[in-house]
């Protein structure tokens, strides 16, 4: 997949806007998610204008998980859950 960059948190920046970034996030807790950064930021758009973060670093990021507002939306393109490890007796 070309215009993939990978990243241990989720980000929103305004220098990612128009340029057709799909950004692969693999979390601490093992979930790995990717997502397209322009369908993020329309369906974030609103709330980030509103947010100090945006309005001083023009960029919004998150190290736990995707926002609740993406979770369910065409902005995510794949989400891979880590398999539980199997322990023999």
């Amino acid at each position: 997949m070309e215009n993939l960059l990978k990243s241990k948190r989720f980000v929103v920046r305004q220098s990612l806007i128009g340029k057709g970034q799909n950004i692969e996030v693999t979390f601490k807790n093992g979930n790995q998610v990717t997502y397209s950064h322009d369908k993020a930021f329309e369906i974030m758009k609103s709330s980030l204008e509103s947010m100090n973060c945006w309005a001083k670093y023009k960029s919004y990021t998150s190290s736990g998980n995707i926002p609740k507002s993406l979770r369910e939306t065409d902005a995510v393109i794949s989400v891979v859950l880590p398999t539980p490890e199997v322990v023999e007796a």
